[in-house]
């Protein structure tokens, strides 16, 4: 199917050559896999049944909501035999912003959602998905079309409010996913609501590695994937981690491009610095 692309359309050069020699080998048996889907389902019950019975109560607001994907995030993650490493290197843990991270795949969500319960900036084509579209809505998801410029000055314009408000926001800057071996340019537009709201940004490196320790590209939502493809190499892996590095927030200044490249920088030390932690 052909897609409209603008200029400025976020592409990645990530496909499944990368899911070669830097895919986890490790794979589990059928019996495992069978379990991971089974504590799956069970979670996807729980939280289907908490929606509803708080949707009956007319109690669930957007606070709430966005704790339920906290609260919800470590066992997925757990199901899936993903383990979770924090290592949060914030002035302020608690002081509030835009958050900025790159992107590998839809997991991310889960990932950050342990750090801050601060809504996500996400693609309009994912969040149109079925079953996706509904708990979207319930957990207060910013929509963006890449596919068009026309709707940008909204989006980002929904953003600085939040910010302006008291609230995060989380932000994937490259606009698409790549493998986690590389990453993409940020894209400046939404460093501008920060600079609008005054508040500072706080870049988040996410990394997903496998038992030696290496970026491993199982869960990465690449090339022709699916995501049932992603989940399916999910599930088959061995001692698959991810781990969140937070770096020290950035001021946000007057231009939102130089802040976009500072960011784009800071994340890329943190990069080098694990590969080298490695040699």
């Amino acid at each position: 199917m052909s897609v409209n692309r603008h200029p400025w359309f976020p592409v990645s050069d990530c496909g499944q050559e990368c899911l070669g020699p830097f895919a986890t080998r490790r794979i589990v048996d059928a019996l495992t896999v069978g379990a991971r889907l089974c504590r799956l389902a069970a979670i996807a019950g729980w939280i289907v049944g908490t929606l509803v019975a708080d949707s009956a109560t007319a109690r669930l607001r957007r606070r709430p909501r966005r704790a339920l994907r906290a609260r919800a995030a470590r066992p997925l993650l757990a199901a899936l035999g993903i383990r979770v490493v924090v290592d949060d290197r914030r002035s302020d843990p608690h002081a509030n912003g835009l958050i900025v991270a790159n992107h590998i795949s839809f997991l991310d969500v889960l990932a950050l959602a342990l750090v801050s319960p601060a809504p996500v900036v996400a693609k309009s084509d994912v969040i149109d998905m079925p079953v996706v579209a509904g708990l979207a809505r319930r957990f207060g998801v910013i929509a963006v079309d890449r596919g068009t410029l026309r709707g940008l000055p909204a989006a980002v314009g929904a953003v600085t409010a939040r910010l302006a408000a008291g609230s995060s926001v989380i932000v994937f800057p490259e606009g698409t996913t790549f493998c986690g071996r590389t990453g993409g340019a940020f894209r400046p537009a939404f460093f501008q609501a920060a600079v609008d709201a005054g508040v500072s940004v706080s870049p988040v490196r996410l990394r997903f590695v496998g038992p030696d320790g290496r970026a491993a590209t199982a869960a990465s939502f690449i090339g022709d994937d699916s995501p049932l493809d992603t989940l399916g190499r999910v599930l088959r892996a061995r001692g698959l981690t991810v781990v969140v590095r937070l770096e020290r927030a950035e001021v946000p200044g007057a231009d939102r491009r130089e802040l976009a490249r500072r960011c784009e920088r800071v994340l890329r030390t943190a990069e080098s610095d694990i590969e080298r932690s490695l040699i």
